[in-house]
Parts: C-alpha cells; sequence; structure tokens
C-alpha cells in the first residue's frame, strides 16, 4: 500500500519525538517555579523550627539558652545567608508572579521579569552577604 492511499497514520509519525520524562525545557519559568518551591519549603521548615525552639522558652529557659548558645557559631551565620537568600529570592519572585497574574502585559514579559528578579536578587545579597559574614566572623553578630 502506498503512503497517498493509507488512511491512518504509521506510529512513529504519532508519537513524540522527545524522550519520556522531558516535558519542561528548563526556561525561565520551570526555573523560576522549581525556586519558588524550593525556596517555599525551606522557608516553611525553617519556620517550624523556630517555633519549636521559641517555644522552649515557656517549658525551660535554660533549655532555651542552651539552644540558642548551639546557633551562635560560624556555620549557622552560613546557614542564615542562605536562609535570607531564600526568603529573598521567595519574596521577589513571589512579586513577580503577581505581576504575571495581574499585569495585562506580564505573560509577555514574563522572561525578563524573571531575569530582573534575579538582578535585584543578587544585588540584594551582594549587599547583605558581606556585612553578615563579617560580624559572624568577627563575633559581633554571634
Amino acid at each position: 500500500m502506498s503512503s497517498a492511499t493509507r488512511l491512518a497514520p504509521t506510529v512513529s509519525e504519532t508519537t513524540s519525538k522527545r524522550p519520556a520524562g522531558t516535558l519542561y525545557r528548563g526556561r525561565e519559568g520551570m526555573w523560576s517555579w522549581v525556586l519558588h518551591r524550593i525556596t517555599g519549603v525551606a522557608i516553611f521548615f525553617f519556620l517550624l523550627v523556630h517555633v519549636l525552639d521559641t517555644a522552649l522558652i515557656r517549658v525551660s529557659p535554660e533549655a532555651y539558652d542552651a539552644v540558642m548558645s548551639t546557633y551562635k557559631n560560624p556555620i549557622m551565620g552560613l546557614g542564615e545567608v542562605v536562609l535570607v537568600g531564600a526568603i529573598a529570592y521567595h519574596a521577589f519572585n513571589g512579586l513577580r508572579i503577581i505581576l504575571v497574574d495581574f499585569w495585562s502585559k506580564g505573560a509577555k514579559y514574563q522572561r525578563q521579569l524573571f531575569w530582573g528578579v534575579l538582578g535585584v536578587w543578587a544585588v540584594t545579597m551582594a549587599a547583605f552577604t558581606p556585612r553578615h559574614l563579617i560580624n559572624v566572623f568577627t563575633g559581633e553578630g554571634h
């Protein structure tokens, strides 16, 4: 049977040329979505631990002081930089999402807005990180 008289397409004509599991192409929208979810979950777990360790003050002020003293080390100072980075990205990207959803041209400029978020985040972290780490490693901040 010739291809001109064939009624149904072949299997290779109807299946995707893209391998299974590659629905996303790794563009800005996907990465902003992934980072927003990761930072949101990380912030949630931080807040959970924060509420629990702060609640210790009602149980035992000595236990609270012991837990707080374990936080006063350079490793936790680096963790604070990561936390501030996560919060800043999550906040700036949240504003980007609001613009994409409610600004009539938001969807058209979502790629530029993503790069704007990363730029503002980088400036924020460049301003925060050196000062914070100086305080951490000189002992002034902890």
